[in-house]
């Protein structure tokens, strides 16, 4: 069981109630016997990731997928707990990741707002380009114009 967590002590908890839902064992009567730390294959790429989860709202229980682009897969879960508490006000204990898996084809994306950064020669302008002060006083007579 691959279980995304902050620390030790959260990802035996989280073990322990997916596994009561999963089959009937208590505490008591089980054992943690290893736990293992899953480092990153390509740490420095940025991939695509696509999240399958549920999580409780005020209405009720919702399934939902979800895609990030992100350096590692513990990214963009980290970012997929963020984007659902600003989108959805879901907490943590309240959403339950179902399944991560890294998408590799571009084709494989479901969202538009993920499709659009796959496009070749995609390009980032920076229009407003402060120059720097290179030994030159900070107050000016002119305004600088910063609008190329």
């Amino acid at each position: 069981m691959r279980v995304f967590a902050p620390n030790d002590v959260v990802a035996k908890s989280r073990f322990w109630y997916f596994l009561a839902k999963l089959k009937k064992v208590k505490k008591a009567n089980g054992e943690i016997v290893s736990l293992n730390l899953i480092h990153e294959k390509h740490p420095l790429k940025v991939k695509n990731f696509g999240i399958w989860l549920r999580y409780d709202s005020r209405s009720g229980t919702h399934n939902m997928y979800k895609e990030y682009r992100e350096m590692s897969r513990c990214d963009a879960v980290v970012a997929m707990y963020q984007d659902m508490a600003a989108r959805h006000r879901a907490r943590f204990r309240t959403i339950s990741i179902l399944k991560v898996i890294e998408v590799e084809k571009a084709d494989d994306l479901r969202r538009p707002y993920m499709r659009q950064l796959t496009t070749k020669d995609l390009k980032f302008p920076l229009p407003h380009r402060v120059p720097p002060k290179n030994g030159k006083q900070v107050f000016s007579a002119n305004r600088p114009n910063t609008f190329y």
